[in-house]
């Protein structure tokens, strides 16, 4: 940060969430300023948002904020876009949003409730909105999901589209991933062909926070491994032919630095229209601190070798030089 004696100017600037670190016209980890974990990375009409989960004992997670920017650099908080006002059925531990754009509306998939068996309320539910900044509104009134298929916990879900544009949600802590293909307005889903819904694609060290991309014809499946409380916390991944794999781990691509930061992981992927740009998103604890939910939100770039496997991320603290999307 720049030295300033202008401390009104300072604050103002950081409320609005215009900075981040090291300065608002420099690059820097984290990205914005605040406690946030679960981080959700998407490009809309040449902006890129983030919608991460607010990072606090889960009593207090109650709503959830989203960060905009043109170049990666600069960021623009947008205020509690949903909370439980909204989600009736919510009441705490509003978890990991992921985002879908379709038929001109925006999909905000999210858990709440941490819910641990079949007869609590909650699990995963749905928000809509006209804009990437919302307001939100609950969707169906009532979770998408609210039981345990396959011993998969209904958090940590990720909408994914694949290239014939069939929408999947891939999702499932305690171990256990599941994905099932959403119908055409996402109210439910389409049974495949033996007649199941939910199909368990749980890779070897799953753990929760599953993620998928394609690349040059291949699907790419990416998941968190560990404890998040822990220094362990980490990202592996598999690839297939296939959404539904099967998949077989590659290897650890993301984890801690102890010359940097710890707990890195539950991440998601940008990738640059067009280009083949792509950069992980994803969360980390500061060397400084040992509180749980002392969780930041960083992007390093990802890059993969000639067999298209993903090289180690390398965490940093300068983050990603200004990137012009479009």
């Amino acid at each position: 940060m720049r030295t300033c004696n202008c401390t009104l100017i300072i604050a103002m600037a950081m409320t609005a969430g215009f900075m981040n670190s090291p300065a608002a016209d420099k690059p820097g980890n984290p990205v914005f300023p605040g406690w946030y974990a679960d981080p959700e990375g998407i490009i809309f009409d040449n902006t890129c948002w983030i919608y991460p989960t607010f990072s606090a004992p889960y009593d207090k997670q109650l709503h959830f904020d989203a960060f905009s920017s043109p170049d990666l650099v600069k960021w623009t908080k947008h205020e509690n876009i949903l909370s439980t006002k909204e989600i009736k059925w919510a009441k705490r531990a509003m978890w990991a949003p992921s985002i879908i754009r379709k038929d001109g509306k925006y999909f905000l998939f999210f858990g709440a409730n941490d819910i641990q068996n079949d007869q609590q309320e909650g699990g995963i539910g749905i928000a809509v909105a006209d804009k990437p900044e919302g307001p939100y509104r609950d969707y169906l009134g009532k979770p998408l999901i609210d039981k345990f298929h396959n011993g998969a916990q209904p958090i940590d879900q990720y909408v994914f589209k694949d290239a014939d544009g069939s929408h999947y949600l891939i999702y499932g802590g305690w171990q256990h991933c599941n994905i099932a293909r959403l119908n055409a307005d996402f109210t439910g889903f389409v049974p495949q062909a033996d007649g199941t819904i939910f199909k368990e694609i749980t890779p070897q060290g799953y753990v929760e926070g599953p993620c998928m991309f394609i690349r040059n014809g291949k699907y790419y499946f990416m998941w968190s491994e560990s404890g998040w409380t822990g220094p362990n916390y980490c990202v592996a991944y598999a690839m297939a032919d296939s959404p539904f794999g099967p998949f077989t781990r590659i290897a650890k691509i993301l984890q801690q630095d102890p010359a940097i930061a710890t707990g890195a992981g539950h991440h998601s992927v940008i990738h640059v229209p067009g280009k083949d740009r792509w950069f992980a998103v994803y969360h980390r604890r500061p060397l400084r601190e040992t509180d749980a939910n002392s969780r930041e939100t960083c992007i390093d770039e990802m890059h993969f070798d000639e067999k298209g496997l993903i090289q180690p991320v390398k965490i940093t603290n300068e983050g990603v030089k200004a990137l012009e999307i479009n």
